[in-house]
């Protein structure tokens, strides 16, 4: 798929799997918790989350990303321990039974080693390498893929400061610095991917809408760019609590970021967001 200024992508290898960002891809979310904001504890015990898992994949998810520790506002973090005992069984059943590379969301390097013990091949970390100073070297050593993502504070005060003199400036220049501490780190940058955050120490208005509005701003590091819309609040405040109408948002999210510059949103309804990705990146390419 090309950028905003006519360019293609260079490809992503993530395991046996070669993303060539022709077309828009999906990553299925995985939620192995009990008390995550939009589907807390319904895939909690393993065999739902392995079932759940292969769901995904037949409805044409690219990507399933699987995560044991809730990141909504608010959430503090759970013992390592825990994450892996929630995380590896299901990312060791689901490498088994599906073909859909596997991302783990996760902050620890304990986890992700694990995890792509198990068999995954990519590193979802929403803190883009800041909180465990081991996690950049578990990225390099393996050759996994990894996911940076900008974020003000952790998820329990991410919220306390949600304005910014200039986002989209303060935004890029946090990516920038991560991914040549990443670079310098030993991972190597075609294994890179970025993300801007959208819900993540954002508001509504200012924060939310300006990023997905201004998503080809970040076409410019020439790394694919990850958003990540899926019923979170801003979409909540206007389609309301009602699970069908937070989809139905998300659609008209998903839609926006495709067109203005994304390359893969993270969603929990694959079917219906693969539709909106597609018929966006269509009237795009036209």
């Amino acid at each position: 798929m090309k950028n905003s200024q006519g360019c293609c992508l260079p490809p992503l290898i993530c395991g046996a799997t070669v993303f060539d960002f022709t077309r828009p891809y999906i990553m299925g979310i995985l939620n192995v918790t009990p008390d995550s904001f939009s589907d807390g504890n319904l895939y909690y015990e393993r065999d739902k989350a392995v079932d759940r898992g292969i769901e995904l994949a037949e409805q044409g998810a690219d990507i399933i990303d699987i995560g044991g520790e809730s990141t909504r506002p608010g959430s503090l973090p759970i013992p390592p321990e825990e994450e892996m005992r929630r995380v590896i069984p299901v990312v060791k059943e689901l490498s088994r039974r599906v073909c859909v590379p596997l991302s783990v969301d996760t902050t620890k390097a304990c986890v992700a080693r694990r995890a792509l013990d198990a068999g995954a091949v990519i590193v979802n970390d929403i803190s883009a390498l800041r909180y465990d100073s081991a996690m950049a070297q578990v990225v390099a050593q393996s050759g996994a893929a990894v996911i940076l993502m900008h974020m003000r504070g952790t998820p329990a005060t991410m919220q306390h400061n949600v304005y910014y003199d200039d986002l989209i400036g303060e935004v890029t220049a946090f990516l920038e610095q991560r991914i040549a501490f990443a670079v310098a780190s030993g991972i190597a940058r075609d294994k890179i991917i970025i993300d801007p955050g959208i819900g993540f120490g954002k508001s509504v208005e200012q924060g939310n809408f300006t990023l997905l509005r201004n998503i080809t701003s970040f076409t410019a590091f020439g790394r694919p760019i990850l958003v990540g819309p899926s019923r979170k609040a801003f979409v909540r405040a206007l389609a309301g609590d009602d699970l069908e109408n937070r989809d139905w948002g998300t659609a008209a999210a998903v839609a926006i970021a495709i067109y203005n510059g994304a390359h893969i949103v993270r969603v929990h309804d694959v079917a219906h967001m693969k539709i909106a990705a597609h018929v966006a990146a269509a009237v795009r390419n036209s």
